[in-house]
């Protein structure tokens, strides 16, 4: 246990409390870790009591958020002492950037503050406290900087954006309204997610505050109307006790092989020196193992404050729809990360707030090609600027490109039998493990000369391996082979529920293109079509793209006729592409090269069989047509008694409004207040003899002759106000009709 304070570091950097100094000793951890331990326990009990007593029913938003606030400053505080300025710092600096840039270019420079602001602080600590492991500000600050950028994304898709071209997660995200500053400085720095976080986002975050998150979930994933049924506050013990105990073992773990395997001698030079290659292989594996279990434990257990604090709940299991879910900011799947047998299993079980956060500002919003790099560059610049990060981050890439290519090379020969594939799997998840070790050690190392050294130490065999498979071993994949038998897989299967569809006098010819097109025409991506205009059956269709919300214009073509090829919104039938050039019927994929679609023509027997595909493929495309002129039609006639309906009521509201002002008092003649512009500009009261009152009540009759003023009753002023606030309700009603009219399926 004495050794733990040397493995975990020094504290001469550490500007936190000492006052637990003697409790460290007793120990034999170091005082940084022993007052993150004492926040973590304290933040668990101050949960449950926020959950219970500073319940939404009890008190107000502005109160929980007060509260959440001061608790998470002084955790701040006691933790890091004067450092603890920065956590307050960054997202002032970026709140004033929020508040006064404009929406559209807002985004970007909270993301350049931030990002500065924390590469500051990372290299200070880089320069006065280098390749320690004892706590400091940069964690909070990391937490902080997802935050505040995620926020500040969500504020550009909300004002500057049209739904339509966000994708799901941004529409759920997106904000309207810019936060006051409680709300955003509790947002940043609640207590429950502020030393390890997980990253909870803001709409989210105000969903928990305002109480409205329970009703939010259940009814996103219940089997029963909501509106109909108790909703019943789900309680998170079971599932805090669950995680508690899971972390603790996982602090267990890491304390027991920490000491056996401490990261720091793989810098030693006797270390190298004694190390034989198997040896060497064994202790990067083990020793980056123990340490991902300290991970574990501080995710896990920030995990169960936040769901002991009623923060988390992701709806009911949707295979009974009573179990509650309490997995909505989980950071990791340590089974899954463990036991994955290949390099992206593993990723996605890990750190799943950061990827969450890396896919919303950065991968769903850059050309897809781009995706990959920018998310990697962006995930190292915030790590820091330790260089043993990069080593990982680039061995990492290389190892994932050339798992891809192995598995396509190697894993067809293993799905014979039931035993070949578990002997697979187990094969796959030892060999991972080697690697996942082989490529993180110097992620823990931190230094570039002590990781190289390491490497040099086992001939670097496994950057050796990966770059023999991706430059060598890659020729000898078959090409497309899986793709085209999953895709037939899944083509037999669209179009027999196409056949059912269908009907049954293009049952044969449906068949037959079926079988000609099958591995081919379903290749082609999924595209929603978002606009028709047609002429005559023919026209151009304005598409948008169905993944991460890009558009993309469909291929134009000169040609005498042409049929585009979509993917029916109504009966998800694909109808095909006919070309006539010159006379001659040639079928084309837009969504292949045009050199796959000439070779299809090269030869006598190709050209029949495209002339069959295409006679086909016209059959399939006029029965697709017949039904969704049917399901169109059937579409407009609904549309048509909905607004029907609608008229109806609005007339009989004006004709029930007719008849309580033809129930008037007597002091006004049954006249009807009408503003119109009489001489003078005055309104005027016409009664039920035709004569105008003016707005001073001097009757003046029909016949040119002045009669005596009257005045009106205040009781017949008051009923006249309401028929006419009536009046304008009406007209304001009637209103939407066109807005209906002009949108067909709005409802």
């Amino acid at each position: 246990m004495q050794q733990i304070a040397t493995i975990i570091g020094a504290n001469a950097y550490y500007d936190g409390s000492r006052v637990f100094t003697w409790l460290a000793d007793m120990c034999g951890l170091s005082v940084d870790l022993v007052n993150f331990l004492i926040t973590q326990f304290l933040a668990l009990i101050l949960a449950s009591a926020f959950r219970s007593y500073l319940h939404p029913s009890k008190v107000s938003a502005s109160t929980r958020h007060a509260i959440g606030l001061v608790i998470g400053l002084f955790f701040g505080y006691f933790c890091f002492g004067q450092q603890a300025i920065h956590i307050a710092g960054l997202p002032a600096v970026c709140y004033v950037v929020i508040r006064t840039q404009n929406p559209q270019i807002v985004q970007r420079l909270v993301m350049v503050v931030a990002l500065f602001y924390l590469s500051c602080i990372h290299l200070h600590r880089q320069y006065y406290d280098y390749g320690s492991y004892s706590l400091d500000i940069t964690g909070p600050l990391m937490i902080i900087t997802q935050k505040v950028t995620s926020l500040a994304f969500s504020i550009h898709d909300g004002f500057t954006r049209e739904m339509k071209d966000l994708t799901q997660s941004q529409q759920q995200h997106a904000i309207r309204k810019l936060p006051s500053p409680l709300e955003f400085f509790s947002y940043t720095l609640h207590f429950q997610g502020l030393m390890a976080g997980p990253l909870v986002f803001y709409k989210d975050y105000i969903d928990f505050i305002e109480g409205c998150h329970i009703i939010k979930q259940t009814s996103a994933s219940a089997k029963y109307d909501i509106e109909k049924k108790i909703v019943h506050e789900p309680s998170p013990v079971k599932a805090v006790v669950k995680k508690v105990i899971a972390s603790l073992v996982c602090a267990l773990i890491f304390v027991k092989f920490a000491t056996i395997y401490p990261i720091k001698t793989m810098k030693d030079d006797g270390f190298i020196a004694s190390s034989g290659f198997f040896y060497s292989l064994w202790y990067m594996m083990m020793a980056t193992t123990a340490v991902r279990f300290k991970y574990y434990f501080a995710w896990l257990m920030a995990d169960a404050i936040c769901n002991n604090s009623g923060l988390g709940f992701n709806g009911y299991d949707e295979r009974d729809g009573v179990t509650p879910r309490w997995d909505m900011l989980s950071n990791i799947q340590v089974l899954e990360f463990e036991f994955g047998t290949n390099f992206r299993n593993c990723i996605n079980a890990w750190n799943a707030g950061t990827n969450r956060w890396l896919r919303m500002v950065v991968f769903e919003r850059v050309p897809k090609r781009y995706g990959t790099v920018l998310t990697f560059s962006l995930s190292a610049l915030w790590h820091g600027f330790y260089p043993g990060y990069y080593m990982t981050f680039a061995t990492g890439a290389l190892i994932v490109m050339a798992a891809r290519i192995a598995r396509k090379l190697f894993r067809p020969a293993f799905q014979g039998t039931a035993g070949s594939r578990m002997f697979y799997d187990v094969l796959t998840c030892v060999i991972t493990r080697v690697f996942m070790g082989y490529a993180t050690f110097p992620f823990v190392l931190l230094e570039f000369k002590a990781s190289l050294r390491m490497y040099l130490n086992v001939f670097m065999c496994l950057h050796l391996v990966a770059l023999i498979t991706v430059f060598i071993l890659s020729k000898y994949v078959p090409r497309g082979e899986g793709s085209r038998q999953s895709a037939s897989a899944r083509s037999r299967t669209k179009l027999k529920a196409d056949t059912d569809e269908q009907p049954a006098s293009a049952n044969g010819s449906s068949r037959r293109a079926a079988d000609e097109s099958e591995g081919r025409s379903l290749l082609k991506p999924t595209v929603p079509v978002e606009a028709l205009e047609s002429s005559n059956g023919t026209g151009g269709m304005r598409f948008r793209g169905g993944e991460n919300g890009r558009r993309s214009d469909p291929c134009s073509a000169e040609s005498s006729q042409q049929q585009h090829d979509v993917v029916d919104p109504f009966c998800l039938t694909t109808s095909t592409t006919t070309t006539t050039l010159n006379g001659n019927h040639k079928k084309t994929d837009d969504f292949l090269s045009e050199e796959d679609n000439n070779n299809s023509a090269t030869s006598p027997t190709t050209t029949t069989t495209t002339t069959f595909n295409s006679a086909t493929s016209t059959a399939n495309g006029k029965s697709g047509s017949k039904l969704t002129r049917e399901r169109i039609k059937e579409k407009l006639e609904q549309e048509t008694r909905n607004i029907e309906d609608f008229i109806d009521k609005t007339v009989t509201g004006f004709v029930e409004l007719k008849d309580d002002l033809m129930r008037m008092p007597d002091e006004t003649n049954g006249g009807l207040y009408i503003p119109r512009k009489a001489h003078g500009g005055t309104g005027g009261l016409v009664n039920g003899n035709g004569n105008v009152a003016d707005g001073n009540s001097n009757i003046t009759a029909g016949n040119g002759n002045t009669t005596t003023t009257t005045t009106t009753t205040s009781s017949s002023n008051a009923f006249l106000k309401k028929e006419i606030d009536a009046l304008n309700a009406a007209v304001q009603q009637a209103n939407v009709l066109p807005a209906v009219l002009s949108n067909g399926h709005a409802k």
